[in-house]
């Protein structure tokens, strides 16, 4: 256990974290009227990344340097080139954008060559990295990069997208072959005029991997980013529809449905997932699952213990422990009589939410609230329904309700407390959502939400509920055409650092700046693109 009771009756935790911040309440035994609360506050350092590393730039082009800082409370950035302050020497050439998060260089001259320091400081510590420019006279003539590209895997294969320039640098066709077995990447299917492809469920793999799962051919497919070639096919159990990719033990869960009617779903975990080479795949013990979920990482939490996986048919989740695939303990849900279907986390607080099934006899099914200190049930999340989703910096809940089109924005203050901030009616069923961080003011994002039916997609300012359209992105994927998830439109984003999101529609695929929140392009004759992973840096 995390804790302890002192001789005293004082409460001792041993290794605080984020998800201890909250109210902590004492109550006299006998006397439940006699009660004392306590507010624990937790303060996180500053942890930062920088991008791009290094860079090389021609003479008179300009030039980029980010910064992503995250700690408790938000710290404050400066630069420093080459050991020395910047800010005197701001001008129309040099400027800082969103808090600093971002130095431009408008146009790049040899003496801008250095190594530029990003300082990230709050009241409990400091964090600190180097990004370095070269000023080149033939710096655009170095190789292409096989990174900073989205794969589409779509019925025609595997097209690698470079969004800036919406440039289709590699396609990959049905009849191509896997490097190690030799069989065709989409076989040929007898009856079938043309060869075509058919995918569920893709994830990255430290940008050096993507797994993608076959469901027909009841396989995962490995491609190499590096050579950006298909290596290797792993036989999985029938119908494989997802795939979540677990960081902090390097292993690929894979949910196989065994048949359309999902009757003999199985669980299987693909370990040392990195490593790339003769993969192999291990069996779970858990039975009858209809869906898994793995909390993500994030900056300040880079390391995951528990996941969840729950049964339609069941009102409870079931806590696993990710390194040894064994069941803990059943969180039921029974008194509310909610069987799960989707969950988010926030390391804030430590609070999972669970999104229940719609029930007959009840007109709306809230969301449930579970701490994860104590695994207990805390309640509903006031009169808060729809799919969570949660930003990457954990201080929002998004929550989408599909059948009315309404989105609620919760923030998760440092105290611990859940507080509805906004509560949007939009006529936008939403499919899918994602979150684009603000180009102009440091830690906040943007939504960006696609429709099940509409052609529409809509983004929101975070923090003040500030609502856009961008109209006629064409026909999403039916439903018929998409039967492995309700994600029939996803929205792709392009990470921590990336201005380019990517959402197909039946026939095409487009790309969106999210800097200018505009439509970049349309990338025509892609089908059923509904699979896409973005690879960083390579």
């Amino acid at each position: 256990m995390p804790w302890d009771f002192g001789e005293d009756d004082s409460l001792y935790i041993s290794k605080v974290t984020t998800i201890h911040m909250g109210n902590y309440t004492c109550h006299a035994y006998g006397y439940e009227e006699l009660y004392q609360t306590h507010i624990l506050q937790v303060n996180v350092p500053p942890v930062i990344r920088v991008y791009p590393e290094t860079q090389a730039q021609e003479p008179g082009v300009s030039a980029s340097l980010k910064c992503h800082a995250e700690g408790i409370p938000n710290p404050r950035i400066t630069w420093l080139k080459n050991g020395i302050d910047i800010m005197p020497k701001l001008s129309k050439q040099l400027t800082l954008l969103a808090n600093g998060s971002e130095l431009h260089i408008s146009s790049v001259r040899y003496e801008d060559t250095g190594a530029y320091t990003c300082i990230a400081k709050n009241e409990v510590g400091v964090d600190e990295d180097i990004s370095s420019l070269f000023i080149e006279d033939s710096a655009r003539k170095t190789r292409l990069s096989v990174g900073n590209m989205f794969y589409v895997f779509s019925d025609d294969g595997i097209t690698v997208l470079q969004p800036n320039e919406c440039e289709i640098r590699r396609h990959i066709r049905p009849e191509e072959r896997i490097f190690t077995s030799y069989e065709e990447i989409c076989p040929r299917v007898e009856g079938e005029g043309t060869q075509s492809c058919l995918w569920a469920s893709a994830v990255n793999v430290r940008d050096k991997y993507i797994y993608v799962t076959q469901p027909k051919q009841n396989r995962v497919l490995i491609i190499d980013t590096q050579t950006q070639k298909a290596i290797q096919s792993l036989d999985v159990d029938p119908l494989p529809t997802k795939l979540h990719y677990d960081k902090s033990h390097d292993q690929v869960w894979v949910l196989s449905w065994g048949d359309m009617r999902k009757s003999s779903p199985t669980l299987q975990v693909i370990p040392e997932a990195s490593a790339g080479e003769d993969q192999h795949v291990i069996r779970t013990p858990f039975e009858g699952v209809d869906d898994f979920f793995i909390p993500p990482t994030n900056l300040i939490i880079n390391h995951v213990r528990f996941g969840f996986i729950f049964n339609r048919s069941k009102s409870a989740v079931h806590k696993i422990d990710l390194e040894t695939v064994t069941h803990i303990k059943t969180i039921n849900f029974k008194n509310y009589s909610c069987v799960p279907q989707t969950m988010a986390y926030t390391h804030l607080g430590g609070y999972f939410f669970v999104q229940c099934r719609r029930n007959r006899s009840v007109a709306v099914s809230p969301q449930l609230i579970i701490d994860s200190v104590t695994d207990a049930v805390i309640g509903p999340n006031s009169d808060v329904s729809g799919t969570p989703y949660i930003s990457p910096d954990g201080r929002y809940l998004v929550s989408a309700d599909e059948d009315s089109g309404r989105i609620k924005v919760q923030a998760l203050s440092l105290r611990g407390e859940i507080e509805l901030i906004y509560d949007l009616q939009t006529n936008i069923h939403v499919s899918d959502l994602t979150f684009q961080p603000s180009f102009t003011e440091g830690n906040q994002y943007y939504i960006y939400a696609t429709s099940h039916l509409q052609t529409d997609v809509l983004f929101v300012e975070l923090s003040t509920g500030k609502m856009n359209v961008l109209k006629n992105l064409k026909d999403p994927i039916t439903s018929k055409d998409w039967p492995w998830s309700n994600y029939n439109r996803i929205m792709k984003d392009s990470g921590l650092f990336g201005q380019y999101l990517i959402t197909p529609a039946k026939d095409s695929l487009f790309v969106i700046n999210g800097r200018q929140n505009t439509l970049r392009c349309e990338v025509s004759g892609i089908r059923r693109g509904n699979t896409v992973v973005w690879v960083g840096e390579v």
